[in-house]
Protein backbone atom coordinates (compact mmCIF):
# COMPACT_ATOMS: atom_id res chain seq x y z
CA UNK A 1 0.00 0.00 0.00
CA UNK A 2 1.27 3.47 -0.88
CA UNK A 3 0.88 6.20 1.73
CA UNK A 4 0.61 9.94 1.13
CA UNK A 5 4.12 10.82 2.34
CA UNK A 6 3.55 14.58 1.89
CA UNK A 7 0.48 14.41 4.17
CA UNK A 8 2.41 12.36 6.75
CA UNK A 9 5.30 14.85 6.77
CA UNK A 10 2.78 17.67 7.07
CA UNK A 11 1.31 15.98 10.14
CA UNK A 12 4.73 15.71 11.79
CA UNK A 13 5.53 19.31 10.78
CA UNK A 14 2.43 20.39 12.72
CA UNK A 15 3.63 18.56 15.85
CA UNK A 16 1.60 15.35 15.59
CA UNK A 17 2.95 11.81 15.57
CA UNK A 18 1.67 8.44 14.38
CA UNK A 19 0.88 5.54 16.70
CA UNK A 20 -1.12 2.36 16.34
CA UNK A 21 -3.20 0.54 18.90
CA UNK A 22 -5.16 -2.67 18.65
CA UNK A 23 -8.54 -0.93 19.09
CA UNK A 24 -8.26 1.99 16.67
CA UNK A 25 -5.44 1.07 14.31
CA UNK A 26 -3.08 3.76 13.05
CA UNK A 27 -3.82 7.34 14.05
CA UNK A 28 -2.40 10.78 14.73
CA UNK A 29 -1.65 11.86 18.27
CA UNK A 30 -0.54 15.07 19.90
CA UNK A 31 0.49 16.11 23.36
CA UNK A 32 0.18 19.26 25.42
CA UNK A 33 3.28 18.23 27.32
CA UNK A 34 6.14 17.51 24.92
CA UNK A 35 9.55 16.06 25.79
CA UNK A 36 12.80 17.29 24.27
CA UNK A 37 16.30 15.89 24.56
CA UNK A 38 18.60 18.89 25.05
CA UNK A 39 21.20 19.65 22.41
CA UNK A 40 23.07 22.03 24.71
CA UNK A 41 24.93 21.73 28.03
CA UNK A 42 21.81 20.33 29.72
CA UNK A 43 22.41 17.00 27.96
CA UNK A 44 24.02 14.61 30.44
CA UNK A 45 24.69 10.95 31.04
CA UNK A 46 26.14 8.77 33.81
CA UNK A 47 29.90 8.52 34.36
CA UNK A 48 29.60 4.76 33.85
CA UNK A 49 28.43 5.45 30.29
CA UNK A 50 31.50 7.66 29.71
CA UNK A 51 33.64 4.62 30.54
CA UNK A 52 31.71 2.57 27.97
CA UNK A 53 32.22 5.33 25.38
CA UNK A 54 35.94 5.46 26.17
CA UNK A 55 36.23 1.70 25.57
CA UNK A 56 34.99 2.20 21.99
CA UNK A 57 33.19 -1.15 22.03
CA UNK A 58 30.54 0.18 19.64
CA UNK A 59 30.66 1.70 16.19
CA UNK A 60 27.97 4.00 14.88
CA UNK A 61 26.14 3.82 11.55
CA UNK A 62 23.19 5.55 9.93
CA UNK A 63 20.70 3.47 7.92
CA UNK A 64 22.97 0.41 7.78
CA UNK A 65 19.97 -1.79 8.65
CA UNK A 66 16.87 0.39 8.86
CA UNK A 67 14.40 -2.51 8.86
CA UNK A 68 16.22 -4.25 11.74
CA UNK A 69 16.03 -1.06 13.83
CA UNK A 70 12.30 -0.72 13.18
CA UNK A 71 11.85 -4.41 14.07
CA UNK A 72 13.92 -3.93 17.24
CA UNK A 73 11.83 -0.93 18.27
CA UNK A 74 8.61 -2.89 17.68
CA UNK A 75 9.82 -6.01 19.51
CA UNK A 76 8.18 -5.53 22.91
CA UNK A 77 5.20 -6.93 24.74
CA UNK A 78 3.00 -3.89 24.11
CA UNK A 79 3.99 -2.08 20.94
CA UNK A 80 2.50 0.87 19.14
CA UNK A 81 4.47 0.02 15.98
CA UNK A 82 2.04 -2.06 13.94
CA UNK A 83 2.84 -3.75 10.63
CA UNK A 84 1.07 -0.83 8.93
CA UNK A 85 3.28 1.69 10.76
CA UNK A 86 6.36 -0.35 9.82
CA UNK A 87 5.33 0.10 6.19
CA UNK A 88 4.84 3.85 6.71
CA UNK A 89 8.35 4.09 8.22
CA UNK A 90 9.77 2.10 5.30
CA UNK A 91 8.21 4.51 2.79
CA UNK A 92 9.44 7.49 4.82
CA UNK A 93 12.92 5.93 4.77
CA UNK A 94 12.77 5.33 1.01
CA UNK A 95 11.82 8.98 0.43
CA UNK A 96 14.59 10.34 2.68
CA UNK A 97 12.58 11.33 5.78
CA UNK A 98 13.12 8.46 8.22
CA UNK A 99 16.49 7.34 9.60
CA UNK A 100 17.94 4.69 11.83
CA UNK A 101 20.85 5.78 14.00
CA UNK A 102 22.58 2.56 15.00
CA UNK A 103 25.26 1.13 17.25
CA UNK A 104 27.09 -2.01 16.22
CA UNK A 105 29.40 -4.39 18.01
CA UNK A 106 31.32 -6.01 15.20
CA UNK A 107 28.67 -7.31 12.80
CA UNK A 108 25.94 -7.41 15.46
CA UNK A 109 23.35 -4.65 15.74
CA UNK A 110 23.63 -3.50 19.36
CA UNK A 111 20.89 -0.87 19.46
CA UNK A 112 19.37 2.02 17.64
CA UNK A 113 17.11 5.02 17.47
CA UNK A 114 14.39 5.44 14.86
CA UNK A 115 13.59 9.00 13.87
CA UNK A 116 12.24 11.38 11.29
CA UNK A 117 14.15 14.44 10.10
CA UNK A 118 12.20 17.51 9.02
CA UNK A 119 14.27 20.67 8.58
CA UNK A 120 16.26 21.10 11.79
CA UNK A 121 14.06 18.79 13.84
CA UNK A 122 14.92 15.21 14.71
CA UNK A 123 11.71 13.51 15.82
CA UNK A 124 12.63 10.44 17.80
CA UNK A 125 10.05 7.72 17.31
CA UNK A 126 11.54 4.89 19.36
CA UNK A 127 14.75 3.22 20.51
CA UNK A 128 15.88 -0.26 21.50
CA UNK A 129 18.93 -2.29 22.41
CA UNK A 130 20.04 -5.89 22.01
CA UNK A 131 23.41 -5.48 23.75
CA UNK A 132 23.56 -3.58 27.06
CA UNK A 133 24.44 0.11 26.57
CA UNK A 134 23.73 -0.12 22.82
CA UNK A 135 20.89 2.40 22.86
CA UNK A 136 22.59 4.65 25.44
CA UNK A 137 25.69 4.97 23.27
CA UNK A 138 23.40 5.63 20.28
CA UNK A 139 21.74 8.45 22.24
CA UNK A 140 25.05 10.14 23.09
CA UNK A 141 26.41 9.77 19.56
CA UNK A 142 23.13 10.96 18.02
CA UNK A 143 23.12 14.11 20.17
CA UNK A 144 26.74 14.76 19.12
CA UNK A 145 25.71 14.37 15.47
CA UNK A 146 22.66 16.65 15.85
CA UNK A 147 24.85 19.33 17.45
CA UNK A 148 27.46 19.00 14.73
CA UNK A 149 24.81 19.31 12.01
CA UNK A 150 23.19 22.31 13.81
CA UNK A 151 19.78 20.79 14.46
CA UNK A 152 17.38 22.98 16.44
CA UNK A 153 15.61 20.26 18.38
CA UNK A 154 15.44 16.58 19.30
CA UNK A 155 11.78 15.77 19.93
CA UNK A 156 11.40 12.69 22.13
CA UNK A 157 7.60 13.03 22.24
CA UNK A 158 6.95 11.52 25.68
CA UNK A 159 8.99 11.48 28.90
CA UNK A 160 10.24 8.27 30.47
CA UNK A 161 12.86 7.54 33.17
CA UNK A 162 15.46 6.55 30.56
CA UNK A 163 15.20 9.90 28.76
CA UNK A 164 15.17 11.83 32.03
CA UNK A 165 18.65 10.47 32.85
CA UNK A 166 19.92 12.21 29.71
CA UNK A 167 18.49 15.55 30.80
CA UNK A 168 15.28 15.34 28.77
CA UNK A 169 12.80 17.99 29.79
CA UNK A 170 9.17 18.86 29.18
CA UNK A 171 7.98 21.94 27.34
CA UNK A 172 4.54 23.41 26.87
CA UNK A 173 2.84 22.93 23.54
CA UNK A 174 3.29 26.65 22.85
CA UNK A 175 7.07 26.51 23.43
CA UNK A 176 7.25 23.30 21.41
CA UNK A 177 5.44 24.92 18.46
CA UNK A 178 7.84 27.90 18.58
CA UNK A 179 10.88 25.58 18.47
CA UNK A 180 9.31 23.46 15.74
CA UNK A 181 8.63 26.57 13.64
CA UNK A 182 12.32 27.57 14.04
CA UNK A 183 13.44 24.05 13.17
CA UNK A 184 11.32 23.97 10.03
CA UNK A 185 13.11 27.10 8.76
CA UNK A 186 16.42 25.26 8.79
CA UNK A 187 17.69 22.64 6.36
CA UNK A 188 19.72 20.01 8.20
CA UNK A 189 20.99 16.60 7.19
CA UNK A 190 21.75 13.71 9.50
CA UNK A 191 24.23 12.26 6.99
Amino acid sequence: MQYDIAAIIQGYAQGYFLMADENHGLGWYGSRDRTLVPLDERFRYPKSLQRVLNQERFTVAINRDFKAVVAGCANRELTWISSELKEVYWQLYQTGWAYSFETWQGDELAGGILGIVIGGAFIGESMFYRIPDGSKVAMVKLVERLREKQFVMFDAQMMNPHLKRFGAYRVSDEKYQDLLDKALQRSCSLL
